[in-house]
């Protein structure tokens, strides 16, 4: 058990609970074979690049379709074919990791869950309803008119909480993420996927593990399997 008390857990939800290269590569796989990975990473870096680019003033706020809409029609022409429309609505289903959905149904057990996404609403709603994640709120970036790691973004999830920051704690696989939020005042928890920003040395968040399962032994939540 932490030292610190929490009331509720906060996820960021896209490489910490889904694999979202992993949708991108099944949406532009069948368009060129050998340039998928290529065309994943152009995908990653134009969404990233435009983020950066919103959040240091030099591009007015657009969410995550209109973003997304842009790299996939980078993706096509590059591929020299494809539907960008379509690549946009099946990259939109990326798959929760193994233990995602069992491990947040046992969270749920015990704490409150907050969904905090840079996705777009309606994306946020698809890829939910996909993965079948679970959640007691769901919440997009798209409602502070920003993107993590600015720190609106974090006050969406404080807000709802009805509490104060010290008393969230903020789940990512992103050590980028996990430093917005706790310069913020929110609790972190770093959690390893093979997709995600490895915290560095200096980082020092509250908690580490290896996936939702490590994560709620941690916190001292039983398992389903004793609780039934």
């Amino acid at each position: 058990m932490p030292a610190f008390e929490i009331d509720a857990l906060v996820f960021d939800v896209l490489g910490t609970l889904v694999d979202e290269p992993a949708g991108i590569r099944a949406a532009v796989g069948d368009l060129a074979p050998s340039l998928a990975d290529d065309l994943v990473r152009r995908w990653l870096d134009h969404v990233e690049q435009e983020q950066r680019r919103i959040a240091d003033g030099d591009r007015p706020y657009a969410d995550s379709e209109v973003l997304d809409r842009e790299a996939a029609q980078l993706v096509a022409d590059a591929a020299g074919t494809g539907d960008a429309a379509a690549l946009v609505a099946a990259a939109r289903r990326p798959p929760a990791w193994p233990d995602t959905v069992a491990g947040l149904a046992r969270l749920a057990g015990r704490f409150p869950l907050i969904g905090l996404s840079n996705a777009s609403r309606t994306g946020l709603l698809r890829l939910n309803a996909h993965a079948g994640l679970r959640w007691h709120q769901a919440l997009s970036a798209a409602d502070a008119q920003a993107y993590k790691p600015d720190p609106s973004v974090y006050g969406l999830a404080v807000a709802a909480s009805g509490g104060p920051p010290e008393r969230l704690l903020m789940v990512a696989a992103h050590a980028w993420d996990l430093r917005g939020a706790r310069d913020v005042g929110l609790r972190t928890a770093y959690v390893a996927r093979p997709v995600g920003d490895p915290p560095l040395p200096s980082d020092g968040f509250d908690l580490y593990a290896e996936g939702l399962d490590d994560l709620a032994d941690q916190l001292g939540v039983p398992s389903r399997l004793a609780d039934g």
